[in-house]
């Protein structure tokens, strides 16, 4: 794992005992809602006793940033394990759907990278930084299409937000509505996708504006 997207908590990796409660803070969430995920029950479903909690992580808001930055460093290194070929904009949809099978894949750790799954809960610094990481893999990607050609911008950022964006919103919605509608969303999204790649491959129309201009 990139030591820059490493999750972490006070410097240092969790050891045995960390790992197992991080585990079961997961489990907890996955099974029984956030409002289930206290310190008591976690240490409970680990097998330890709750000052661990208080000894590696400083109490359920440290836990649950521990859980938010395995999640982006797990996206980060699923969108950087794309094989890069030499068609950057193809490499780049490859990209957006890793980042849906992450989602769908991993509904628990997306909940806590995207919602606001624990009441209070805000992420750290630290942890913040580890999602600006993963947005970065998604910005090199982007930038290697600029670069070829493929997009007309001159921020790769700008772009990789606007992606990222309507990515999220296309996943949240799949996620939330219920079953028996008859929506292709793998589809959908492919198309959605494809299609905002396309636009940032042509010029800016009259009116455009922001950094998103060639």
């Amino acid at each position: 794992m990139p030591a820059s997207m490493r999750p972490v908590h006070a410097g240092r990796e969790p050891d045995e005992v960390g790992r197992a409660l991080v585990d079961a803070a997961h489990r907890v969430l996955a099974e029984e809602g956030p409002f289930a995920l206290t310190v008591r029950r976690v240490a409970q479903v680990a097998g330890v006793s709750t000052m661990n909690v208080y000894s590696r992580f400083g109490g359920k808001d440290g836990l649950v940033d521990e859980l938010f930055m395995a999640g982006f460093a797990r996206l980060g290194e699923l969108m950087a394990a794309q094989p890069a070929t030499d068609d950057p904009l193809a490499d780049l949809r490859e990209c957006s759907r890793a980042y849906r099978r992450f989602a769908l894949d991993h509904p628990t750790y997306y909940m806590v990278m995207f919602d606001t799954v624990v009441p209070g809960w805000r992420p750290s610094a630290a942890a913040e930084e580890v999602a600006m990481a993963a947005l970065g893999c998604l910005a090199d990607q982007v930038q290697r299409a600029i670069d070829a050609g493929q997009l007309l911008a001159t921020d790769a950022h700008s772009v990789a937000v606007s992606l990222w964006a309507t990515s999220h919103g296309l996943i949240s919605l799949e996620m939330r509505i219920s079953e028996g509608h008859d929506y292709a969303w793998e589809a959908i999204y492919d198309e959605t996708c494809a299609r905002l790649q396309r636009g940032f491959g042509s010029p800016p129309v009259a009116g455009d504006y922001g950094r998103l201009d060639a």
